[in-house]
């Protein structure tokens, strides 16, 4: 193995640790099953909070001044919307908003 080769695989071991760590710490910490009050109340806040902040940033750069007045944007985050109330199917609703983004970027 050359230096670079060790390397590589040095870094993809730390990478592999840390992940694993982060993933068996919560298991670890809350053995007995008591998970504190706080604990649960992120675990039930966080999920929305961080798909608000998810569409915040995707649309932030949106200029609804110029052509196409952030119409794919729009017509595809609805689309997302009304498929998620229907379907309440997360992966077909966010597939399918941005394959008709996706589309209506190249129409517009």
């Amino acid at each position: 193995m050359t230096a670079s080769n060790t390397h590589a695989a040095a870094l993809v071991a730390v990478m592999a640790a840390v992940t694993m760590l982060l993933r068996f710490l919560p298991f670890w910490i809350f053995r007995k099953g008591r998970t504190p009050a706080y604990v649960a109340y992120l675990g039930d806040v966080l999920p929305q909070a961080i798909i608000g902040m998810l569409v915040i940033y995707c649309l932030k750069d949106v200029s609804v001044t110029a052509a196409p007045y952030g119409l794919p944007e729009l017509l595809a985050a609805l689309a997302v919307v009304i498929l998620q109330a229907w379907r309440r199917n997360s992966l077909v609703s966010i597939l399918s908003g941005t394959a008709i983004y996706m589309v209506l970027i190249r129409i517009f």
